[in-house]
């Protein structure tokens, strides 16, 4: 053999032990089997991974004692306890980064996770058309814990925007009904002006006009007004700064920006009668300055401010909103809020108010075959919101409670270590939210009712400030005024194309006819040219939508019945 030939030998041996290296690296020739995880005694061995993708908000981006995104005292639980290890591998900030970096993985450029919160429509709708994501109709029947398929069986219409030809291809991520919204009403300036809280729409103009006209904070100027709201993107905001009450006192169920099952056929509640002579009573009440002068142009939370700032007396939001407006009790010496229930409708009957079921829904990659794992998981992040096993009181003692003299403690400031605010622990898992099955309120209508505080939700909710609670007890009172959106479909192929122009016109002719920029007249145009440029032939796709959603009694496929 020739120097030359033994050469080539010599880096052909070279080269074949490299490629030999460099398969076993990377698991593709390595004769070595990985041991199946088996799931023993609730934990699997040796721990397997799930990959999940997450929108990470302000609040679950924050961590403790050099605590990361994937090693935090919720993943190394995971880990030493179920033998499950969390990974996040897809991450986004905001909803249209994280919406942005889904379709990004759906068209290739990064591998799908294998968990997957996804909560827009249009995107559940692509997912599945992508084929990408699997069909869990028989993984539900087969793992989902008992207590868990209980909560599903009442909320059926969640599995609508996943369900195609008979086949469920995600679950609603935490159903719960959401808490309702009350009247926050400056309670000093009823008793000075000699006032009951309103229950009816006369009783409620008679109060806003006081506090608008009769110097409620005394200060001889009339620099005050009677109720705010936000009119800048929708008149239902569903959560907070809201005028729906004014708007159902007149529609009932037809709420503005919503659809309704009216007798078998969904149609849309700005359209509906009513809605004509609830701007008509808007409109007298801003041109009175009843009304907050910019409402057209202010969010939300910009609305809120003239209610902490002492400038509005009445404000509508779900019972948590004390805690953003309380500061009104410190800014002004003898300011004191309380919680009301919402008026009545002109009729008598019940005003209404948007609810919503869910956050978005559960999808998974179509090559993940560890559901069973999932909803292991999946049902001890529950044990916090049922009061049981290891997070009978929260997710870790000295993150989101602590225990101080023999005590359970969840005010942050009293902790053993005080932290600035309570870590969410359970918001290090798949989602934004942590589960609940305390609804509306229930607990703190327990606690009113004389129930003792012996779990964690009961012990939590009981630490809350009185004014919070008492929200809470009325929330939940009047928990059949709350109604879901029947549509929660993806945009329909006219929805696409002309349902921001149809919206947009809305929101300009309601808030014209509030301001008197336009006659009370201009809602019968507005609403002979909604159906005509396109309302008619959204219409009929939302019910054939509707009705395919219920042609197949998936809910006996899960047995979820």
């Amino acid at each position: 053999m020739n120097r030359k030939n033994v050469m080539w030998k010599m880096l052909s041996t070279i080269m074949l032990s490299a490629l030999v290296v460099a398969g076993c690296s990377s698991g593709e020739s390595n004769n070595v089997a990985t041991p199946e995880s088996v799931l023993k005694d609730g934990k699997y061995d040796p721990p397997l991974t799930m990959t999940i993708a997450k929108q990470q908000d302000e609040n679950s981006g924050k961590y403790i004692n050099g605590e990361s995104l994937n090693d935090n005292v919720l993943t190394r639980w995971g880990e030493e306890k179920l033998g499950i290890k969390i990974e996040t591998t897809l991450l986004g900030g905001d909803a249209s980064q994280y919406n942005t970096k889904l379709r990004l993985a759906l068209t290739g450029s990064e591998k799908l996770p294998d968990v997957l919160p996804v909560y827009d429509t249009m995107l559940i709708n692509d997912l599945i058309e992508s084929g990408q994501v699997k069909e869990i109709t028989e993984d539900i029947a087969t793992y989902m814990p008992d207590r868990i398929k209980e909560i599903y069986k009442q909320y059926p219409s969640t599995f609508n925007p996943v369900v195609r030809d008979g086949k469920v291809y995600g679950m609603a991520i935490a159903p719960n009904l959401t808490e309702g919204e009350v009247m926050l009403i400056r309670q000093d300036w009823l008793d000075k002006l000699q006032l009951k809280a309103p229950t009816t729409l006369e009783e409620f103009e008679q109060v806003i006009a006081a506090f608008t006209n009769d110097d409620p904070d005394g200060n001889g100027k009339q620099d005050t007004y009677g109720f705010t709201f936000s009119g800048k993107d929708s008149y239902n905001t569903g959560w907070v700064s809201d005028p729906v009450m004014i708007f159902s006192a007149y529609t009932g169920k037809h709420l503005p920006r919503q659809w309704v099952n009216d007798n078998g056929k969904l149609t849309y509640g700005s359209v509906a009668p009513g809605n004509k002579e609830a701007l008509g009573k808007l409109r007298d009440w801003y041109a009175k300055g009843y009304l907050n002068k910019e409402l057209a142009t202010q969010g939300a939370w910009d609305a809120l401010s003239d209610f902490t700032e002492g400038k509005a007396g009445i404000i509508v939001g779900r019972p948590w909103l004390y805690g953003s407006v309380k500061d009104v009790e410190k800014n002004i010496e003898g300011a004191k809020v309380v919680p009301y229930p919402t008026i009545q409708g002109v009729n008598g009957d019940r005003t209404y108010q948007t609810a919503q079921l869910n956050d978005g829904v559960f999808m998974f990659n179509k090559d993940f075959q560890n559901m069973e794992a999932f909803f292991l998981y999946y049902d001890k992040m529950y044990d916090a919101a049922f009061g049981t096993g290891e997070f009978k009181y929260g997710y870790a003692q000295g993150y989101d409670y602590d225990i101080v003299n023999e005590e359970v403690i969840f005010d942050p400031q009293q902790f053993n270590t005080p932290l600035e605010a309570v870590q969410g622990v359970g918001k290090m898992a798949f989602t934004k939210n942590t589960p609940s099955v305390d609804g509306p309120g229930q607990s703190y209508y327990d606690l009113a009712n004389g129930v003792e505080p012996d779990t964690g939700v009961l012990l939590q909710s009981a630490s809350r400030d009185q004014t919070t609670k008492d929200g809470y007890r009325i929330s939940y009172e009047n928990r059949d005024s709350l109604i879901p959106n029947d549509f929660n479909g993806p945009p329909t192929p006219t929805m696409q194309n002309i349902w921001e122009q149809l919206t947009t016109m809305e929101q300009e002719i309601f808030t014209k006819i509030i301001y008197g920029n336009e006659p009370l007249e201009a809602f019968d145009t507005f609403v002979k040219q909604w159906h005509e440029k396109g309302g008619d032939e959204v219409t009929e796709e939302v019910n054939d939508w509707y009705n395919q959603a219920s042609k197949t009694d998936v809910m006996a496929l899960m047995n979820l019945k």
